[in-house]
């Protein structure tokens, strides 16, 4: 089964975590389905927070150029369907440690400010993130000011 069978198999099941493999292909899928509603919460798609998408999961995932495609449609798809967070945030909550859970708000901060400027939206879709994956206050505040510092915001 390659890469885009597993994602959709997915959401066509209950989220059940048969084997390490298929629950690294749901992170992928979940981490770019938060980052790409993450790039419409301002009701602006520009495309330097599309490039920020691609970098946070090229680095976070090490994807080859196909895989990242394929990914960030099926991401798309899932985000133009989105009714709920919770399927992602709970997957997240449950196979990620706290460091992986604050590099995942980090990840979305840098989404949020690849076009220079941080919008209110962006600001609390964010921070409703960080609430349902568990994230501290204090950490996604570290979060937040590592990424402004590196973008001189």
């Amino acid at each position: 089964m390659n890469l885009k069978d597993k994602i959709k198999h997915f959401f066509t099941q209950e989220l059940s975590v048969s084997d390490t493999q298929d629950t690294a292909d749901r992170l992928q899928l979940a981490a770019a389905t938060l980052l790409i509603e993450l790039s419409k919460a301002d009701y602006e798609r520009d495309p330097k927070e599309q490039e920020a998408i691609e970098a946070a999961l090229n680095k976070c995932f090490d994807l080859d150029p196909e895989q990242l495609k394929q990914v960030i449609e099926l991401a798309e798809q899932q985000s133009s369907d989105l009714t709920s967070l919770y399927p992602f945030t709970s997957l997240v909550t449950d196979n990620y440690g706290p460091e992986q859970r604050f590099e995942l708000v980090k990840m979305l901060w840098q989404v949020a400010a690849a076009d220079g400027e941080i919008s209110k939206y962006e600001d609390h879709l964010i921070r409703r993130i960080a609430d349902l994956i568990h994230l501290p206050h204090g950490e996604f505040i570290r979060a937040k000011l590592a990424v402004l510092e590196a973008k001189n915001l």
